[in-house]
């Protein structure tokens, strides 16, 4: 008589058959929107100057920044009450919408229009993915699924600025855009099947439409401070008010607090937002500057890129290697105090028409300080929020995120058309503002200290090293991998 031993089942993996497909379309998906993000910043000089749409530069930048916040609290009420599917899709289809209308823009302002689309989209996508993570992955891949997302983010930046060069080289611009759309169409396809059997989760409360409605209010009120901004007379005070109603927007999607840094979680949420205005401020005229004042080719111009990429990611492993030895607290401080270095020393290189090396040094170094400060802001965060506004305070940091380089990007096309048309350096004001923001960074940072004890450090290495590898991804248009569903309540 034999005895037969007991099957084991194979403990599963993400590229096992009953996920592969999904992880590859999801991969996919982040790998597309990383890439479209360091392509379009590589070509848009080129694109500004045919399109004679120089002045709509930085809003090219801004538009899809303010408008994600909106797709962001649209689609994630969305999937709290009827699941990801049809978010995901409708954020896809405006994705693919926006990237047609830029490929075939014959004006500067259409191009916007497609971008502000695009927005939209890549803001529900980000919130979507994250939810059907949580639907369709056991809690043991999870991990494993948001390595793989921000693996997406950092590859593009290897090969993406060169890639978008060479097609623009021999293609034309437009292909930048145009040959996205097919990348798009093969990843929906393979992650639809995971959308068709996701369960619907539990009914979620709906999102109050007042949150809706300071999402968009604050999203249009950032886009018109730099189209009125731009102009002369009345519509240059009207400028001043848009920027008022911006900043009262804010005011009611975040914390009590966070517009004047006050100590604790409003000062974490006010530095994630200043951290943010003052990199991608410095980030969309880095490859600009290359281009006009040391005469880089476009493809050289975006090793930039590349390099800030892996800078970004080799300081994220290593403040979430140091886990505990360095304090929440301490990591925001070097690290907004290494993005002020970094925006100083490019405005100066600027300034005293310095080694194109060194400008992209002073850049490369802003990355590494996002890497080691950004991801803290998201442990700090969820450290010092409860049960009852976990939910709101993953939100909250989002907005702040994106709409505080939206608001940067946009006073930063003011100011660079205002010194431009002064006669003045207008890379130089760019780079200023850059800088004076990443002053304030650094002053709001010093306020973050918690009022109450911080993690065990098991604790606060696990959480730091799940949101560096999330918050790669920032976007640039993120939640926190553990609370989005919540985060949009």
């Amino acid at each position: 008589m034999t005895s037969t031993a007991p099957r084991v089942d194979p403990a599963p993996r993400l590229l096992s058959p009953a996920y592969a497909v999904t992880t590859v379309g999801m991969f996919a998906l982040c790998a597309l929107v990383a890439f479209e993000a360091t392509a379009v910043t590589t070509v848009m000089p080129t694109v500004a100057r045919r399109l004679d749409g120089v002045g709509l530069y930085a809003f090219a930048f801004a538009a899809p920044l303010a408008s994600a916040v909106v797709g962001m609290v649209a689609a994630g009420g969305w999937s709290d009450r009827r699941g990801p599917a049809m978010p995901l899709a409708a954020g896809l289809a405006l994705f693919s919408l926006g990237l047609l209308v830029c490929g075939t823009a014959p004006t500067m302002e259409v191009l916007v229009a497609g971008r502000v689309l695009q927005g939209l989209g890549g803001g529900a996508l980000t919130v979507c993915l994250y939810v059907l993570v949580g639907l369709v992955f056991p809690p043991v891949l999870q991990p494993g699924i948001f390595a793989a997302f921000a693996a997406a983010w950092v590859l593009p930046s290897l090969f993406g600025p060169a890639l978008a060069a060479y097609v623009a080289a021999t293609l034309g611009w437009r292909w930048v855009f145009l040959g996205a759309v097919a990348m798009v169409v093969l990843a929906a396809g393979l992650v639809a099947p995971a959308m068709r059997r996701a369960g619907r989760p539990v009914t979620g409360e709906p999102v109050p439409r007042s949150r809706l409605a300071w999402a968009v209010l604050a999203a249009t009120a950032v886009l018109a401070l730099e189209l009125l901004g731009s102009g002369h007379g009345p519509l240059a005070l009207l400028a001043v008010v848009a920027l008022v109603v911006a900043l009262v927007s804010l005011r009611r999607l975040l914390p009590p607090g966070s517009l004047v840094g006050r100590r604790g979680l409003p000062a974490v949420i006010g530095t994630r937002g200043l951290l943010s205005a003052s990199f991608f401020c410095a980030e969309a005229y880095i490859v600009f500057v290359l281009q006009e004042r040391w005469g880089w080719t476009p493809g050289t111009a975006g090793l930039a890129l590349t390099g800030v990429g892996l800078t970004w990611a080799a300081a994220s492993q290593l403040q979430a290697r140091l886990g505990e030895r360095v304090t929440d607290h301490s990591a925001m401080r070097w690290g907004t105090g290494l993005v002020l270095t970094g925006t100083a020393v490019l405005a100066l290189t600027v300034a005293g028409h310095l080694p194109a090396l060194l400008a992209v040094a002073a850049y490369v170094l802003a990355g590494g300080g996002m890497g080691f400060g950004y991801p803290r802001t998201g442990v700090a965060m969820l450290a010092a929020s409860g049960d009852t506004d976990r939910g709101f305070n993953s939100a909250a940091l989002s907005i702040a995120d994106s709409l505080g380089g939206a608001l940067a990007l946009a006073v930063s096309g003011v100011v660079f058309a205002a010194t431009d048309r002064a006669g003045l350096d207008p890379f130089l004001s760019v780079f200023a503002l850059a800088s004076a923001v990443a002053a304030l960074g650094v002053l709001t940072a010093a306020r973050t200290a918690p009022a109450v004890a911080q993690p065990g450090p098991s604790s606060a290495d696990d959480t730091a090293a799940s949101l560096s590898g999330a918050n790669t991804m920032s976007t640039r248009v993120t939640s926190s991998p553990s609370t989005v569903s919540e985060a949009t309540e």
